[in-house]
Order: C-alpha cells, then sequence, then structure tokens
C-alpha cells in the first residue's frame, strides 16, 4: 500500500531543527505546482519502476511547459504521486510534513507503550478484538498495567469493528476495555485503562538474554527495528552474548517491520563475522542510475559509528517471523541464506525486498534538505533499488517461506523470553531437541492491523542516498 500522509501542522524535530532554524519565520506556501515539479524530478530520477509510468521516460515531454500542462491535471500532489507509481509498488510514499517521517526514522514517534494487533472475531466477523504484543518501558501502558497476551474488544466503550478501527486507534488519548476469551466468546472483565500518548524515543532492542539449557548457551535477542541511532545498544547486545559463551542464537523479528540497510548489514555481521567483505546483498536500480548507483553491499566490521563489530561466528541461527516481519528483516533472512544455516521459525513474511531514501524538494542529484525548498514540508519516500542475496533471489513478492511453520495463538501468546513460549520453544526443540510444550489445537485468525500501522516508515527498508 503506498502511502500518503498530510499532516496539518507542523512537528517541530530537535533531531533536524538547525537545518532549518528560521524556516518559519518566512515561509511563503509553495503552489501545487511546484510541489508536483518535485514529486515529478524526483521520480523521474530515482524511482525504481520508472519504466511503469510512460509520462515518467526522459522524452515524455518536449520542454518544462508540456511538463506543467500534464502536472495540471492533478490537483493534489497526492493525486500526482498516486498515478506516477507502478500498480507493482506496495511502499512507496509522500509525506506533507518531513519532520513527522525524519523522527519516526530515529526511533521517534507519538506512543503509549501498548503494542497490539486487530483481529477480527472470524473471518466473516465485522467485530475485531485487540492482542497485546509488548509493552514499552516507562510508558503510559506499563504504568497502567497492560501487559503481553491481554486482549480487549472496546475502545471508549465502542465494540471495535472493521469499519471504525482506524478512527479509534488513532487518537492520542483512548480507553481499551479489556475482555476474556473461553474458546467461543469474549466477555468484559469490567476493566478499563485510559492510555496517552507521547513523544516516545523507542530503543528496538527489546530483549537480549542468554539462556542456559542443558549446559549450552542459547541468545535470545527480541529485536523491533533496524533503527541506526540504536546501533550501539545493538552491539553490546552481541558483546554480551560472546562474553557468556553463547554457540546458538535466536533472533525474534516477528514484529520487525524493517529499517534501515546498514544496520541490517551489521547485524549479520554480528551474527557471522567470517564473511567480512563478501557480498550481503546487491543493489539493482533503474536502467537510468544502475551504472552509477548499483554496487554490492558486504558483511562489515564496524558500525555506523565506527565502533567494531561484536561477531558470534555462528553458522546457524533460528529467526523467528511472522507476516509483519519486513524490508530489513527480510534482507538479514535472505542474506545470510547463502552463508549459514539460516532457519526461519513461523510464518511467511511480507515480501518486501525494496529500498527507499528520503528525496527533499531540492537540486539533483542529492535531493537533500540543506537545499531543500523552503516553502514547504513535503518528502518522498519513493523505493529507488531492489536487493538481492549473493546467489540472486530477489522479486520475493509473495514472502520468505519458513522451514518451521507456525503461527501466532493469540489467546496464548506466552512471555517473551520464556523457553516454553510457543516460537521461542519451536527454535530451541531444533537446537537440542527437548520435550516441547503442549499447544492445543486453535483456528488462526487472520490479523488485520496493528500498532505500526500508521508509522509513515512502517515496513520501510532505506537505504543511505550515495555521496
Amino acid at each position: 500500500m503506498k502511502r500518503k500522509i498530510f499532516i496539518p501542522f507542523l512537528i517541530v524535530s530537535v533531531l533536524f531543527v538547525s537545518c532549518f532554524e528560521d524556516a518559519d519565520d518566512n515561509l511563503q506556501p509553495a503552489a501545487t505546482i511546484d510541489i508536483q515539479n518535485f514529486i515529478y524530478r524526483g521520480l523521474n530520477y530515482f524511482y525504481l519502476y520508472k519504466a511503469d509510468t510512460p509520462e515518467l521516460a526522459n522524452d515524455a515531454f518536449a520542454g518544462q511547459e508540456e511538463l506543467n500542462g500534464f502536472l495540471n491535471n492533478y490537483e493534489t500532489p497526492e493525486t500526482l504521486f498516486d498515478y506516477l507509481t507502478s500498480p507493482q509498488d506496495r511502499f512507496s510514499g509522500l509525506y506533507s510534513d518531513y519532520t513527522l517521517i525524519e523522527n519516526a526514522l530515529n526511533g521517534i514517534t507519538l506512543s503509549n507503550g501498548m503494542e497490539f494487533g486487530l483481529v477480527p472475531y472470524s473471518q466473516t466477523s465485522n467485530d475485531v478484538f485487540g492482542y497485546v504484543r509488548y509493552v514499552l518501558p516507562n510508558t503510559d501502558a506499563q504504568m497502567q498495567g497492560i501487559k503481553r497476551g491481554d486482549l480487549f474488544t472496546t475502545i471508549d466503550g465502542q465494540q471495535i469493528t472493521r469499519a471504525n478501527y482506524e478512527e479509534l486507534i488513532s487518537q492520542n488519548t483512548y480507553t481499551i476495555g479489556l475482555a476474556t476469551y473461553d474458546g467461543t466468546d469474549f466477555t468484559s472483565t469490567g476493566v478499563t485503562a485510559t492510555l496517552n500518548k507521547t513523544q516516545y524515543n523507542e530503543n528496538p532492542v527489546y530483549r537480549a538474554q542468554t539462556l542456559d539449557i542443558n549446559g549450552e548457551k542459547i541468545g535470545y535477542l527480541m529485536y523491533n527495528g533496524f533503527i541506526r541511532d540504536y546501533d550501539t545498544e545493538l552491539n553490546n547486545a552481541f558483546s554480551q552474548f560472546k562474553a557468556d559463551g553463547v554457540t546458538s542464537l535466536v533472533l525474534d523479528l516477528r514484529y520487525n517491520g524493517g529499517g534501515s540497510v546498514e544496520t541490517a548489514t551489521d547485524l549479520a555481521s554480528m551474527i557471522t563475522g567470517q564473511f567480512n567483505g563478501q557480498i550481503f546483498y546487491k543493489e539493482f536500480w533503474n536502467e537510468d542510475r544502475q551504472p552509477e548507483y548499483g554496487e554490492n553491499g558486504v558483511f562489515d566490521n564496524s558500525i555506523s559509528n565506527g565502533n567494531a563489530i561484536n561477531s558470534l561466528n555462528l553458522s546457524q541461527v533460528y529467526i523467528l517471523t511472522t507476516r509483519r516481519s519486513a524490508s530489513a528483516s527480510e534482507l538479514v533472512l535472505n542474506g545470510l541464506k547463502p552463508y549459514i544455516d539460516a532457519v526461519q521459525v513461523g510464518d511467511t513474511t511480507t515480501g518486501k525486498f525494496q529500498a527507499s531514501f528520503l528525496l527533499y524538494d531540492a537540486p539533483a542529484p542529492q535531493f537533500n534538505r540543506n537545499e531543500a525548498n523552503p516553502n514547504h514540508t513535503y518528502v518522498m519516500l519513493p523505493l529507488v533499488f531492489k536487493t538481492s542475496n549473493a546467489a540472486g533471489n530477489t522479486d520475493y513478492n509473495d514472502g520468505l517461506f519458513p522451514q518451521i511453520p507456525m503461527q501466532e495463538d493469540y489467546f496464548n501468546l506466552g512471555q517473551l523470553g520464556d523457553p516454553n513460549e510457543p516460537f521461542l520453544a519451536a527454535a530451541l526443540n531444533e537446537i537440542l531437541p527437548r520435550p516441547l510444550p503442549v499447544r492445543r489445537d486453535f483456528r488462526p485468525l487472520k490479523e488485520i492491523s496493528n500498532s505500526k500501522a500508521n508509522s509513515p516508515i512502517y515496513q520501510i527498508m532505506v537505504g543511505e542516498m550515495k555521496k
């Protein structure tokens, strides 16, 4: 699904304010045609699927006047963007306020701390329930006592439905009504919790622990987003794994929608270490950009700040996935497969193998923020290249398929990091066969949305602009 997000107010970015410190003092609203020219220029230059849209061809228009005539057929930047992007593109985004996405790329979002999924009662039911995946520390949800596995069926006293859930969860403050499920019906517990969203900086290294099972040291890492600002925390987790003598690793990416290509490369290098300098992924750009921009990403030995990577030199890793595992998560799994035994446990992934980077209304080829038009705040995050692994595997539109298929039972999730939690238990059983916890039969239900779905970087893989 292509993203076109309109934000009617400016969120002040603490990370980027110095670049445009006085911009608002002299802001003169840009004409729609100026914004549309920016959209056209950016897509004509960098868009991966440029060849799918005849109007993006370099010789499509005789000059600027003819181009403007075409652009004037579209009343808004959003309608133009939607037309110019390819039907095969599910992920490119246009945003009316660049600070929203800049903050999100640095892990800063509005959050009440409750990370959840939304699921219809049945395939045909209009009623929807929520289940709590995990709770972020030092948030309203934690203070209210919300925990993984909690169920809720109402928001602000209204039954959640397929028709109203987007409106209900988009509010900055709402009250959930908790419920139980007996295998047939949901029953309100009478307990409610009012949750308030505030600006929150999420550390994606949610849990890193070493399990000692039958004398074997097994690392468990739940990692929820490839955010470069937390590369040090990720590297520190592997430092602890090394110190603990970890010989096997379970990497939990089941709720990880992606992020930085560079961080994905670093994570793969932390898992291994014996392949430094060898191809981790290959890049494929549009026909015009491939000769100059296309290059291989390689396993490396340092993170983004230059510190040495802590590598485990493993020849096998177990990776937990669901339908929500996307982009950079899939890059790690796909990129490791030619080199080590990367065993996928869980559900099929999203199917996102393309990368993007931010394009501002500035001169080509940089399209950078420092030179951006100060009269509007539109920015694009279009697909600019696709990836394959060293063996050439790409275009996995239907996702990556697990060797050990599992789906989550929303009514019996288990606790993260507990050796008896169903997904972790399945991986541990492959590492050292042991009795698995008894799983009662359950009817798999299909999730329709989740707490991350409205994020501007949901399921986005972000590359680095070439210098």
